[in-house]
């Protein structure tokens, strides 16, 4: 399935009319030279500036953010390796289209001598099915691959397509890129937007930049309809003119993806550095991008505690309220319980003594199975119980100062006795509760101070 049905369209269209083609699609780069962005990559020396000067490409993945040149790095690869160029969606094509590529290759190959770069796009939408369709072509090398993904593919594709091809992750296009890109656009009079002999001054260019985030197409899209609104005449693009072409700034933030995991990576380690600046940045970018409330609630709960834990006792209830109380007012309101949990919870003492008391605990159970339980304290229910020793040698801690068993009474199976699982903390509660219960037993251990 040759796939150079958008091109044909695209130049039928430029034929009658240029401006009948989108901007981004007109300034596509045609040499790598006039790609932007992308230095890690296609600087002298790099990964894809080599292989286009050896000819020879093997089967690749280029996962970034749209907008980034995915498409256009495999259609100038595939030029300068002088390879049919065939193009599928992963969100339309099947398994049949799939083979019948693979078999316009084959005969390619073997007819013409020439080799084939299928451009797989969104191929984290493939199926592993599908994905194991190309891994025997691959190998035989009757055609090379690359896959365009927005999405992580360790997540996404699976291991034995990865195990084939080698990951390229490409960047977000910087903002100085991204002014060099729509200048060319505002005065190439082939191509780009020249012909309206428009000045604009770079500060402009940089905004509209900033509000494509590293995006070239939405870049171009957003000039050429600035451009579109500018009055017959007139010689300068203003920034009236250009903040009706950008509208309402989006976020990019996908609830389902990758970004999702970023941003609320973020705001986790940003409560765990007690950082309460940051956190409240990243809360607002979640609940601004649309986020699910009880989703962020969650996390919230979560964190008090995992990271507070009882060196602020108060945290989880806390949490929990704030939580409850954003299901129950839902959005707009909502923001305003969980900002409180979220900088309570960063400014708090930290502790994670729950989560690695517990993996602690977990090990040794995993490890040590069923061990018995100590007869010590065993309730012994019935006679047969009493006489089988249930209970012998229990101390009851209430009859103790401060309701504790002096010496370090352990209630552990015998072949854990001495274990340590839960390591407190030095900061807050945990802190005082530790070196008031050492006092009460009788020693000396003090949980060590992070001063």
């Amino acid at each position: 399935m040759q796939s150079h049905a958008s091109d044909d369209l695209f130049e039928r269209a430029w034929q009658r009319d240029p401006t009948l083609v989108p901007l981004a699609e007109r300034m596509r780069p045609r040499r790598l030279d006039e790609v932007v962005g992308q230095t890690h990559l296609l600087a002298p020396g790099k990964i894809l500036r080599r292989l286009a000067d050896t000819g020879r490409v093997p089967s690749l993945i280029l996962w970034g953010p749209p907008g980034t040149g995915k498409t256009t790095l495999a259609r100038l690869l595939a030029e300068h390796t002088q390879s049919a160029f065939c193009v599928l969606s992963a969100t339309s094509a099947g398994a049949k289209e799939l083979r019948e590529v693979v078999e316009v290759a084959r005969r390619r190959r073997a007819h013409e001598g020439r080799g084939t770069l299928l451009f797989v796009d969104e191929i984290h939408r493939f199926n592993k099915a599908q994905q194991d369709i190309l891994l025997p072509h691959l190998e035989a090398g009757v055609c090379a691959l690359v896959g365009a993904t927005t999405e992580n593919p360790s997540f996404e594709v699976n291991a034995a397509l990865l195990s084939r091809v080698r990951v390229l992750q490409l960047r977000p296009i910087e903002v100085r890129d991204l002014v060099a890109l729509l200048r060319r656009a505002l005065t190439d009079e082939e191509r780009g937007l020249g012909a309206r002999k428009l000045e604009a001054e770079d500060g402009l260019l940089a905004a509209l930049a900033h509000t494509a985030q590293g995006d070239a197409r939405r870049a171009l899209g957003t000039l050429e309809l600035a451009v579109d609104l500018v009055p017959e005449g007139e010689t300068q693009l203003s920034r009236e003119v250009a903040q009706l072409a950008v509208g309402g700034r989006s976020l990019r933030y996908d609830k389902a993806g990758e970004e999702h995991y970023n941003v609320v990576s973020a705001f986790i380690k940003s409560m765990r550095a007690s950082d309460a600046d940051a956190a409240v940045y990243w809360l607002a970018r979640m609940l601004e991008a649309g986020e699910d409330v009880d989703f962020v609630a969650r996390r919230i709960v979560i964190f008090a505690a995992e990271d507070v834990g009882n060196a602020e006792p108060q945290a989880l209830p806390l949490a929990v309220a704030a939580a409850q109380a954003a299901h129950q007012i839902g959005m707009p309101e909502a923001v305003l319980p969980l900002t409180q949990a979220a900088l309570f919870l960063a400014l708090a003492p930290k502790s994670n003594t729950a989560l690695t008391a517990y993996a602690n605990a977990r090990k040794d159970v995993m490890r040590a199975g069923s061990l018995e339980v100590p007869m010590a304290v065993r309730n012994a229910v019935t006679a047969l119980m009493r006489e089988a020793q249930y209970g012998v040698g229990y101390k009851y801690p209430h009859d103790f100062d401060g309701g504790v068993v002096p010496g370090g009474e352990s209630y552990l199976p015998e072949a854990l006795r001495g274990q340590r699982y839960a390591q407190p903390g030095p900061r807050g509660w945990e802190a005082a509760a530790w070196a008031r219960l050492q006092q009460l037993r009788g020693g000396t251990g003090e949980p060590e101070s992070d001063e």
